[in-house]
């Protein structure tokens, strides 16, 4: 099982890219500006808002694993 889960950590990393979350809308408008200061940041915002649910969802599935390896070993 820990093997597992080291190589689906490592293909997870492996696998990572650069990510440009923008909406077509979003892009549209700001594509328009010069300098593309704010699209820059309108990306980093949005991929900053998208960690938290990831965040979530591992620490659940973390502890609801300890959970489990206490249970099976009463």
């Amino acid at each position: 099982m820990k093997k597992i889960g080291l190589l689906l950590t490592f293909f997870m990393l492996a696998s990572v890219q650069t990510a440009t979350a923008q909406c077509a809308m979003c892009r549209a408008v700001l594509e328009t500006e010069d300098g593309g200061v704010k699209a820059e940041a309108v990306n980093n915002g949005i991929v900053y808002l998208m960690i938290f649910p990831y965040l979530l969802v591992g620490f659940a599935l973390y502890f609801s694993y300890k959970i489990y390896k206490k249970q099976k070993t009463k």
